[in-house]
């Protein structure tokens, strides 16, 4: 049988690929050197926040709005829930980069938002502590996705489509041809029409003449255990990200597992190789989050139940990557998502199937051009 298109990485662009090509009825191969889920990336956890208000920048909100769709449409074709809506509260002085940005987006695209005083954002909800001067935007739809249960989701539906999936295969090379592209393994070769990789941290490696320049950085997430878990229940207690002299830290209400999961965005910022990233987690990554609960959410400042590591893969500006490669516009690059990418797996596969099958796409990417660089 020929193959279409080889899509290399099943984390969560990759799977949302192989789905959405499949979908159209394309013969494709999905390859995964692990096993889908795995905790070595960017993709695996029980969680991810989804916010249609958007700080970085308001380009995002049509793509985040369409992501939204497609998740609820994912959720009906394989009858499983994995978007949950608790709102969300995004928090800090005025003038930061989160409030402002946040606003300018919510107002630009006239997104349902509220602003709150930071008295009356502890009001509301009782387990923050703000100072004086801060205020709360509260946006009802914001809320959670599953993780995995979403990749595994998206795996099994492109699966029950037609397409081939491999776990435990090592992609070695991606080499454009004439009529496609040859993609090698560690354990053969594959000729297809075009190739999508979506390797995540391990782009550089696989594509290391690409026109970008990425850095890989470690990160820390950690479960709390609160002084009252009722404070953080899902309905009481909204997804969040609140900006301080430390940056921004965000977390969930308790869901899935004990404990009130919190991390600090880009953390130390430190950059790793993925295949020899640090991934115990020391006494001072522990400090780097609690600085943050220690100031915002006392009542969650309890025992460390548990703590893990992963990938964000950077860009300088920030922004992600979706382009054909210059030179070879059968191989689509789809990466990397500088650490607030997993909400927009769904349109990112529909918009690189595009890539696939058309050759352009009408959502728009232009901020997504590897020529910025």
């Amino acid at each position: 049988m020929a193959i279409d298109v080889v899509v290399v990485g099943l984390g969560a662009m990759g799977s949302a690929t192989v789905h959405a090509l499949a979908r159209r009825g394309l013969r494709v191969v999905g390859i995964e050197r692990f096993e889908p889920g795995h905790d070595r990336g960017s993709s695996h956890g029980a969680t991810r926040i989804i916010r249609l208000s958007y700080f970085e920048h308001p380009s995002y909100v049509p793509l985040v709005q369409r992501s939204y769709a497609l998740w609820r449409e994912i959720e009906r074709e394989a009858a499983r829930k994995l978007l949950h809506v608790t709102g969300i509260i995004e928090a800090g002085p005025p003038d930061g980069v989160l409030v402002t940005g946040t606003l300018a987006a919510s107002r630009q695209h006239d997104i349902r938002h509220e602003v709150l005083a930071a008295a009356d954002v502890m009001r509301r909800f009782p387990a923050f502590h703000l100072p004086p001067g801060d205020v709360g935007v509260v946006q009802p739809d914001g809320g959670l996705l599953e993780a995995e249960p979403a990749i595994l989701t998206m795996l099994q539906l492109a699966k029950a489509a037609g397409a081939e999936l491999r776990s435990g295969e090592t992609v070695r090379a991606v080499d454009p041809r004439a009529d496609g592209v040859r993609v090698v393994t560690d354990r053969g070769t594959i000729d297809a029409g075009a190739a999508v990789i979506a390797a995540g941290p391990w782009l550089k490696k696989l594509l290391p003449n690409i026109p970008a320049p990425l850095h890989v950085t470690r990160q820390v997430i950690g479960w709390f255990e609160p002084s009252d878990a009722a404070l953080f229940e899902p309905g009481r207690f909204p997804v969040f990200m609140v900006e301080s002299r430390h940056g921004i830290h965000y977390g969930f209400p308790i869901f899935g597992e004990p404990g009130v999961k919190v991390g600090l965005h880009f953390h130390r910022d430190e950059t790793v190789d993925p295949d020899t990233s640090d991934r115990t987690v020391s006494a001072e990554d522990e400090a780097i989050i609690r600085a943050g609960l220690a100031l915002a959410l006392p009542a969650a400042n309890g025992r460390l139940i548990k703590a893990a590591t992963c990938l964000y893969t950077m860009t300088p500006d920030g922004d992600f990557i979706i382009d054909r490669l210059p030179g070879a516009p059968q191989i689509v690059v789809a990466s990397p998502c500088s650490g607030h990418g997993f909400k927009f797996a769904p349109v990112i596969g529909e918009i690189l199937a595009d890539l696939v099958t058309k050759g352009a796409t009408g959502h728009d990417i232009g901020r997504f051009s590897l020529s910025r660089f």
